[in-house]
């Protein structure tokens, strides 16, 4: 994307003004627009472009070009999507997310509530790679029992949150992870390891806080919990061999081999357990693998936990992605962004200055916009030359995004995930936002990085 022909050089006012503009489409159609999708905010914004493109006599035929060669600079990204989809379905269905779950929930312990809502959270956040499934299905379940233990539900629902967040920012099944990483053009496990610098020390500061805040002497009924690792251990799929493949995906991870090759094996070893274990047909596997893995008659609230993954899973994912990328090329093309990069160059010659930069464009995004991908895709896209000129690996970028972009908007109220989690666990963004302590937590550690330097890689 970074050697797009540049097709006119607006002036800085005229950039500027440009740019407000586009984040007014987004933000106006996002906030004011009752369940807008970021797809069709984003293609208004594209149209948009694409008229004053034209107002300012640019063939239209360059302006697709900028789309087109933008996209075309992320298939990879699109590529891993797909085998993403696969491997949830493949570790649905071979038992090793059921597994993991069933063996998470011993966890659960009432003199610790709030440590025990954060670590089972991260727990399944990790294994199903979506925070907000894990908030909509067992943290209403830990809500539910905190209220009826008489405990603060505002500290609860920010364990339930930071836990939820942890485990999506750090599984390879997360779609906010493979987008900050597959748009900067960093492997995907690689990505992973990088971020343990910041999130690592996010996660014990929070288990701590948490541990401190939970009520020591209470002691109650967890049969709800039990219920629902009995719900789970009825499916039949639970069983101890399915955990190799974790295993396998971890070593492989540890030994560098690229994540769509590191995905394809773990798939293989898990489609093997699953004909071992459960003898689908080979209609059913195919079925699985396109549509996600689906089980006929469970409970509401572990179906919507198992009955997920599959190609088609992610078709939601790649077309914001792709359209993102191409509003991306398009505001490269028309030379709003490069003309906003030379009049900030001055000022963006050290590490510390690119995090602020990136963490405040990430954060500006969420808060205007209310809207992660976006925050994401926008700030991954805009400072990957700032961060090559610098010669700063695009890790450190990647990172950054997911500390400033993924884990902040559940703290907007009017951001996607902040109403979502308003709704579902009956708190408000502001009351659960001072015990989001891992969400913060991670903004504050990335900007001590780029200050100190500590963990920052060059190329």
């Amino acid at each position: 994307m970074f050697d797009l022909v540049q097709h006119r050089k607006p002036g800085k006012l005229e950039a500027f003004i440009m740019i407000l503009v586009i984040f007014f489409i987004l933000g106006y159609s996002m906030i004011m627009i009752p369940n807008m999708t970021p797809h069709i905010s984003v293609l208004i914004a594209i149209i948009f472009l694409l008229l004053y493109g034209t107002i300012q006599k640019v063939k239209f035929s360059l302006l697709q070009d900028s789309m087109i060669q933008s996209v075309s600079t992320s298939m990879g990204a699109i590529f891993l999507f797909f085998f993403i989809g696969i491997l949830v379905s493949v570790l649905m269905m071979s038992g090793a997310i059921p597994t993991l779950m069933f063996l998470g929930l011993n966890v659960i312990s009432t003199k610790v509530f709030y440590l025990s809502s954060f670590l089972i959270t991260a727990i399944i956040g990790m294994s199903i790679g979506s925070s907000l499934t894990t908030v909509a299905t067992l943290g209403v379940a830990l809500m539910g029992m905190s209220n009826a233990f008489e405990l603060n539900p505002a500290i609860t629902a920010g364990a339930i949150v930071s836990g939820a967040f942890f485990g999506d920012k750090m599984s390879p099944l997360s779609d906010t992870t493979g987008i900050a990483a597959s748009i900067v053009g960093v492997d995907l496990f690689d990505h992973i390891k990088n971020m343990m610098y910041t999130t690592i020390p996010a996660f014990i500061i929070s288990a701590i806080a948490f541990t401190l805040l939970s009520p020591w002497d209470k002691v109650g009924d967890i049969s709800s919990v039990n219920e629902f690792r009995e719900a789970i251990l009825s499916t039949g799929l639970v069983n101890n061999l399915s955990l190799l493949t974790f295993v396998l995906l971890v070593v492989l991870s540890i030994f560098k081999v690229p994540a769509i090759l590191t995905i394809i094996f773990t798939s293989v070893a898990g489609l093997l357990i699953s004909l071992i274990n459960n003898h689908y047909s080979l209609q059913e596997i195919s079925g699985f693998l396109f549509a996600g893995f689906s089980k006929a008659d469970l409970p509401q609230n572990i179906a919507s936990l198992l009955n997920r993954g599959g190609i088609n899973s992610m078709f939601f994912t790649l077309t914001i992605v792709i359209l993102a990328l191409s509003l991306g090329g398009l505001l490269f093309g028309l030379g709003i962004i490069p003309t906003l990069l030379e009049s900030m160059a001055h000022l963006l010659i050290s590490p510390s200055r690119a995090t602020i930069c990136v963490v405040l464009t990430a954060l500006g995004v969420n808060y205007i916009v209310g809207e992660q991908y976006l925050s994401i895709l926008l700030a991954g896209k805009t400072f990957k030359p700032i961060y090559d000129k610098l010669g700063l690996h695009s890790k450190n970028l990647s990172r950054t995004l997911e500390d400033a972009g993924t884990v902040v908007n559940p703290l907007v109220p009017w951001g996607v995930c902040g109403v979502f989690l308003t709704s579902v666990l009956g708190v408000s963004t502001l009351a659960y936002l001072p015990f989001s302590f891992f969400c913060y937590l991670c903004v504050i550690l990335t900007i001590i990085s780029g200050f100190t330097g500590i963990s920052i890689s060059k190329k």
